[in-house]
């Protein structure tokens, strides 16, 4: 019994060891979408809500579990922003997050790969999201197509691009 409970303990305590949480001040979520084809909006998310479990040795155990606040949209242009909210794209009143769970994490190369599901604007898809993990930081650049997830689908695409870039920072508290 008296080593039951030791294996017990040293498993928690190695659990705990890896179990981070999001630095909400540092972290962020950048995007680029194309503007009427000649330029570009680039923007950020900010707030942040989630625990990560990320150790390089133990990827069996590793999980990510983040939700972004939708509002939290800047692009710097405040009537833009707004819009963005608005039922035309984000509807974050109906919509508030976008959240990823991983179901697993795997290594190719000298990357990361976080399987899961993005759950976006009441859509919900399976995506592989890249990472790379140095200094208690997760870095991701990826791309989505904004039509699989209906955002702005009576926009079209002259105005507004249809892949965004997205490019993350998540600054990881041990």
């Amino acid at each position: 019994m008296k080593n039951t409970l030791l294996l017990f303990s040293l498993i928690l305590i190695q659990l705990s060891v890896f179990s981070q949480t999001i630095d909400k001040s540092k972290s962020m979520v950048y995007f680029k979408i194309g503007n009427m084809g000649i330029s570009n909006v680039k923007g950020t998310f900010s707030g942040f809500t989630g625990k990560v479990n990320f150790n390089p040795n133990q990827l069996e155990s590793a999980k990510i579990d983040v939700c972004i606040d939708a509002s939290s949209i800047n692009t710097k242009n405040k009537k833009r922003d707004e819009h963005l909210r608005s039922e035309d794209f984000f509807e974050v009143v109906t919509y508030p997050t976008i959240c990823f769970t991983s179901d697993k994490i795997t290594k190719s190369g000298g990357k990361y790969i976080a399987q899961g599901k993005l759950t976006l604007h009441g859509v919900t898809k399976t995506i592989e999201i890249p990472l790379t993990f140095q200094d208690n930081k997760l870095t991701s650049f990826f791309t989505l197509d904004r039509f699989d997830y209906k955002i702005g689908e009576d926009t079209g695409t002259f105005m507004v691009g249809t892949e965004v870039e997205i490019a993350i920072n998540c600054f990881l508290i041990p």
